[in-house]
Order: C-alpha cells, then structure tokens, then sequence
C-alpha cells in the first residue's frame, strides 16, 4: 500500500512557502492507519524493545499504538513544562531560537531498548534531542521510525551519523 497516497499536503501552512504534510488524513482511513503501523513495527519484530518513546505531540498518538502492538511500555517525550514529577531536559535549536523536551528522571530504566517514534524527520532537531535525553537516562535506543521522511532538510542523515538507524515510510522531497 502507497502510504504516501493517504497524506494532504497543505500548502503555505503555517507560513508562506511550506508544504505541510498532513497525516491526519492517513490517521482516519482504518486500512491506511493499520498499514502504517504494522510497517512501522514490522522491522521490529523479534527485536528486544522495552520501551517506545513518541515525540509531542504526533509521536504519541503512533508511539501509543506501536507500544501497544509491541507488548511495551509508553515515554512521552514533551514541551518543556508539561510533565508533573521531576524531569531530564535536552535544549535543542530551532531555525530562530531553542526549544526544549523533557521525559521523567524515572520513565527509562538504564540498559532498557527505545524505540523513537514521530510522524515526520525534518531537520531532526527533535528526534536528536530526544535521542540525547534517553541516552542521558541510559537507555540504548534500537531505533527511530517515521512516517514521512523530507531528505532536503537533512534529518534523517543527521540522526544516522549518532549512530541510530532512521526507518521511514514514505519521503517528499523538494515539491
């Protein structure tokens, strides 16, 4: 199935000159919202993962139900006051200014397999913040899954050279 088929484009959404990638329209097809998730899954099967970690706030409604399929636990990986017990914070730039996104002190136990999961990879700015931030708490990260790759802005390239293989289900690039 050509999952790519499912996603509206948007065009000058939110400003002038993007194209924003619009999954919910993949999310409300029942057949386009299980094909996504059994292919995102597929390449883990068999492999020991404890935890899935979904990035704010897309990656949660994915990671939600790729933990489920898994028999895993969940990690919301949030906006930077959005948790209510102690937390682990990683700063992150944006094209004009810092973000942050923090999980629990206790959401990852050390040595335990992450999963990172979000709808799309862009610049990879997040997902490299999330990746340094489960690494902080000792967690090995097995992985990081996408729905939608844009490869002229670089993400996917930028996570690989940490050292953590990008799957993704569909790229649109430069259009």
């Amino acid at each position: 199935m050509d999952i790519k088929k499912y996603i509206r484009t948007i065009p000058h959404y939110p400003k002038e000159g993007v194209m924003f990638r619009d999954i919910t329209t993949l999310w409300q097809d029942a057949t386009g919202l299980r094909t996504a998730i059994d292919q995102l899954v597929w390449p883990y099967t068999g492999v020991r993962i404890d935890k899935v970690a979904g990035i704010e706030a897309r990656g949660f409604v994915l990671g939600g139900a790729i933990a489920h399929q898994l028999s895993v636990g969940f990690v919301p990986v949030r906006k930077k006051g959005k948790l209510p017990a102690a937390t682990i914070a990683e700063e992150y730039e944006l094209e004009y200014g810092t973000d942050t996104v923090e999980i629990h002190e206790d959401a990852i136990e050390e040595g335990e397999n992450i999963l990172i999961v979000d709808d799309l990879i862009a610049t990879g700015g997040t997902a490299e913040a999330a990746i340094k931030l489960i690494r902080r708490a000792k967690g090995t990260i097995v992985g990081a899954a996408f729905i939608i790759d844009l490869p002229d802005l670089g993400g996917r390239a930028r996570i690989e050279k940490m050292g953590v293989n990008v799957q993704t289900l569909c790229e649109f690039e430069g259009d």
